[in-house]
């Protein structure tokens, strides 16, 4: 497999997009407020990956028109709420089934990527999708036969976060600035993010970032798994198109089992595993698909 491949880059975005949940999940636990956590993974990874950027892929030699429009629409769409719903609502009805509604995402990008005409999804690709959302459905039906009272509006809350990230997976694609580079578009989008984010927090009344100095580890590690994930993410959207990156969400769901089997401690039933081998049959159509094209 080359590292520039499409299924390459989904299985490394997704392996590093999986870890956000737990991360998230433990930082919130341990006290952070969730923008502030959010504002980790963004400013964090876009300095990062903008540092990448220039030390590894070509500048531009005009600015790009369009880049500022494009950074600050899409980090509000695919960063600041998205983020912000998914730790919120994690404390509320677990990591687990916050993963697996994100995981939803691929069917709201194929829905919009055929109203807008955006590298729509062939019929492979669509029995691949529709195989994913059964495994992610079994994966539900297994771990989370009720939720505890009061988690029923976070509930509402957490299954609207596909839908900002389909329509997200859409405009970058459907935006894409005219001779932007992948990293640098990446390091932009990020960053556009930070002011909204504390922004928010500051609303809340919890801006302080001393929260942040209880989980060095933490942090530490997000940091790694946030600049790993947009260092390939927008590459992905270039090379696989909004169907195919919108996938990333099923590898996380996977991702995210296998971490609290290996790392927490957590045992799963037998439905769960039958689950993440229909999540694989679904991602191998989907990249045999994309072979194809």
């Amino acid at each position: 497999m080359k590292f520039n491949s499409p299924i390459t880059l989904l299985l490394v975005t997704g392996l590093a997009f999986g870890c956000n949940f737990p991360l998230g999940k433990m930082a919130v636990e341990a006290g952070v407020n969730p923008a502030v956590w959010a504002v980790v993974i963004c400013f964090g990874a876009g300095v990062t990956v903008l540092v990448a950027a220039r030390l590894f892929e070509e500048a531009h030699p005009q600015p790009v028109p369009g880049m500022m429009r494009y950074a600050v629409t899409s980090s509000l769409v695919s960063n600041v709420i998205p983020l912000t719903l998914t730790f919120s609502a994690m404390p509320h009805i677990g990591a687990g089934l916050t993963a697996i509604l994100v995981a939803t995402s691929p069917i709201s990008t194929a829905l919009l990527s055929m109203l807008f005409k955006v590298r729509p999804p062939r019929l492979l690709d669509l029995a691949g999708l529709a195989l994913g959302l059964v495994g992610a459905i079994i994966i539900v039906i297994a771990r989370h036969q009720f939720l505890p009272g009061g988690s029923t509006g976070w509930l509402l809350a957490a299954a609207s976060i596909p839908l900002f990230l389909g329509a997200g997976n859409v405009y970058r694609s459907l935006g894409w600035p005219r001779g932007a580079a992948p990293m640098r578009l990446g390091a932009a989008v990020n960053l556009a993010a930070v002011p909204p984010l504390l922004l928010l927090a500051g609303l809340q009344g919890e801006l302080s970032l001393s929260g942040l100095t209880q989980v060095p580890v933490l942090v530490a590690v997000q940091l790694a798994a946030a600049t790993l994930m947009y260092i390939t993410f927008f590459r992905l959207q270039a090379v696989g198109g909004p169907t195919y990156l919108s996938q990333i969400g099923y590898v996380a769901a996977a991702v995210g089992v296998g971490i609290g089997v290996s790392l927490l401690g957590e045992r799963y039933p037998p439905l769960v595993w039958l689950g993440i081998g229909v999540i694989a049959l679904g991602i191998a159509l989907t990249s045999l698909s994309q072979r194809r094209r």
